[in-house]
């Protein structure tokens, strides 16, 4: 084999030698700035904190009562507080937090809103229904059941975690 096709002219040992240095120095430059930008997206959430709705395990009754609550949202650098309800009642000696969110497209239901279906959660944008229980009646709208809230009871009062699809 010849030695002159293994050897590189001052041209090429510059350009590859600029261009590697470049390349450190880019990436030295880059990589603060990319682990700046996706550091809070890989943060671990702490969606499973129980949240207190200010309301004591004495004051539910059988009947489903709209509670309000704020709940802390972190986005990244920005936290802020949005405000969610639930439809709290006791059946038996359990609780059950049912969220307000219709299935079909995200209205609001109501609890005994409509005269014409009493004792029924009533969604005034589609007419869709639900039982007491949260399932969504036949014929109606929605094709599944209201979500449902993950509850605790700690010193007599009831703290809401992360609803769950039915």
């Amino acid at each position: 084999m010849s030695e002159k096709k293994h050897r590189v002219s001052r041209r090429q040992f510059l350009t590859y030698t600029l261009t590697g240095v470049g390349g450190f120095m880019a990436a030295g430059m880059l990589s603060p700035m990319v682990r700046m930008a996706l550091d809070p997206a890989l943060e671990a959430s702490g969606g499973s904190d129980f949240i207190s709705v200010g309301i004591g395990e004495d004051e539910l009754t059988g009947e489903p009562q709209r509670v309000d609550f704020n709940v802390e949202i972190v986005d990244a650098w920005h936290t802020s507080e949005q405000s969610q309800s639930a439809w709290i009642y006791k059946e038996g000696d359990e609780i059950v937090a049912l969220s307000p969110t219709c299935t079909h497209l995200g209205c609001t239901v109501n609890w005994d809103a409509n005269e014409d279906y009493p004792g029924n959660y009533f969604c005034p944008c589609h007419g869709g229904r639900f039982e007491k229980d949260g399932t969504n009646i036949a014929g109606t709208p929605p094709t599944r059941p209201l979500d449902i809230y993950d509850v605790e009871v700690r010193d007599g009062m009831v703290y809401l975690g992360q609803t769950n699809e039915r």
